[in-house]
């Protein structure tokens, strides 16, 4: 199994700016994607921001050119810069992964969830 610990939540201002952080630990044989997903209150968790293992990225367009998403082994990272009150939610961090206890199938991981909190 692959465990997702995350860390960087918190409260800010509007224009303010936060780093989450999520470590990836355990049976890892090779991660694919690693991603960030945001669900606001009442509505469903949607994409924010993915990091492929060729280093390619893509962004919501809602946070495009604010918002830059970084790895490095098995950490990675959501810089989020000139926040917004819409960008409040639960952040979690996603992984798509090979364990050594699945060779050969990719499974999914999810963090616990950080909360970010905007105000205007």
């Amino acid at each position: 199994q692959v465990q997702l610990v995350e860390s960087g939540g918190g409260l800010v201002q509007a224009g303010g700016s936060l780093r989450l952080s999520c470590v990836a630990s355990g049976s890892i044989f090779s991660i694919n994607n690693m991603a960030w997903y945001r669900q606001a209150p009442e509505k469903q968790r949607d994409l924010v921001a993915v990091v492929r293992n060729t280093g390619n990225t893509n962004y919501a367009d809602s946070v495009k050119g604010r918002f830059t998403i970084s790895r490095d082994k098995n950490m990675f990272y959501l810089q989020m810069n000139s926040l917004k009150p819409e960008d409040t939610g639960v952040y979690y961090c996603n992984v798509r992964a090979t364990t050594t206890q699945r060779m050969g199938f990719i499974d999914i991981f999810w963090g616990q969830g950080a909360q970010v909190t905007v105000s205007s």
